[in-house]
């Protein structure tokens, strides 16, 4: 079928005549020749590879992080041969895995032969929860490794939604322990970065009594306990999760100050006594029927003047929008949700009763963005 061409921009023109360039073979035979606009094509050209190789890249990820190699590196440079041998690989293949992860900047080339830390690497060692995040991708890729399937619905089980057993319809009070244990701790280990940039955009000791819905094992809560010690912190999440939370309250200190509800917070009634409600990565997990359902049901906890803190990555952020991608992508691997723009999520919370919407401003906007509502 012929595209649409009527009513065509000069913007639409120029975008139509670049991509019969950029696809013609002739064309980029000679942007390589031509002296100017070498540089440009060998940048997209690799571009093009990285997308085609990015799975080899993910998977020499995984296996630095399987075997260690960044915590072995900590204790300083070491020789081919003797990483071998720590790492239960020949040396051929010890060499094959330091060669990659150098040209992906995780390792670096020392002298002597020596490998050490690379930038990526020693960023990867401080933070705990993105190599739970790559142990947790295996499972992941298995989702996608018919990505059409997926896109059409025709791969009803994934992976990823057996982590999530609560993610889909009903049934959340009957689940156990066992079932909500490993999702609660690897959104716990992931959590602590994130609770440190929802804190310093938004000071939440000029409240008197926080809900935190979706809460999971408290980890949220644990970290704004220390933030403002004078607030009264509730959570809400699901009964078996609900017990962890109130583990990690007690473990830390926080049992007279600190309650942890078993409910669902897309059904309600939600907790009273509330000036702040926060959802914290919970919105974009939740199709649009609940994630609506969940924003009224805050409305109708919160007082006249009371305020609801909205936290999670956010589509269409600019220089962030690989991570819009991967969320869209995990999210169709779960069976719940999608990443939402700002505009569309100040949409659904005036729909819901709110007002005076505002964005906060936050240090890794990849991370997390902050939206401020009030009643």
């Amino acid at each position: 079928m012929a595209p649409e061409r009527s009513g065509f921009s000069l913007v639409e023109r120029w975008q139509s005549l670049r991509d019969r360039l950029l696809a013609n073979p002739a064309f980029q035979s000679w942007a390589v020749r031509f002296p100017l606009t070498r540089p440009i094509a060998n940048s997209r050209a690799r571009a093009l590879f990285d997308l085609c190789a990015g799975f080899v890249y993910s998977q020499v990820l995984a296996a630095c992080v399987k075997l260690r190699l960044f915590e072995i590196l900590s204790e300083g440079p070491q020789t081919t041969e003797r990483l071998a041998g720590r790492l239960s690989l020949s040396v051929d293949a010890a060499a094959r895995l330091l060669d990659a992860a150098a040209a992906l900047k995780l390792v670096e080339r020392r002298r002597g032969g020596r490998f050490g830390l690379g930038p990526l690497g020693a960023a990867i060692l401080g933070a705990p929860g993105v190599v739970a995040m790559i142990e947790h991708h295996a499972m992941l890729y298995a989702d996608l490794r018919d990505p059409v399937a997926l896109l059409r619905g025709e791969q009803p089980e994934t992976g990823i939604g057996s982590l999530w057993p609560y993610a889909v319809g009903e049934g959340g009070d009957k689940l156990q322990a066992s079932d909500v244990a490993d999702y609660s701790a690897l959104m716990s280990t992931s959590q602590p970065q994130v609770s440190a940039d929802i804190l310093a955009a938004y000071r939440l000791d000029k409240h008197r009594c926080l809900l935190d819905l979706g809460g999971g094992d408290g980890t949220f809560l644990t970290a704004v306990a220390a933030a403002a010690p004078n607030l009264k912190l509730k959570l809400l999440d699901l009964p078996a999760v609900a017990e962890r939370a109130r583990a990690r309250f007690a473990a830390a200190g926080l049992s007279g100050r600190a309650e942890a509800f078993g409910g669902d917070f897309r059904a309600g009634p939600l907790p009273e006594g509330a000036d702040i409600i926060s959802l914290v990565r919970v919105i974009h997990d939740h199709d649009d029927e609940f994630a609506m359902a969940i924003l009224r049901n805050a409305r109708q906890a919160l007082p006249p003047g009371g305020t609801l803190l909205l936290a999670e990555p956010m589509a269409g952020t600019a220089g962030a929008e690989t991570v819009g991608a991967y969320f869209d992508f995990y999210l169709l691997a779960m069976g719940s949700g999608r990443p939402r723009t700002v505009q569309e999520l100040t949409a659904m919370l005036k729909q819901a009763g709110f007002s005076q919407v505002t964005l906060q401003p936050t240090r890794r906007t990849m991370l997390v963005r902050v939206l401020i509502a009030k009643v």
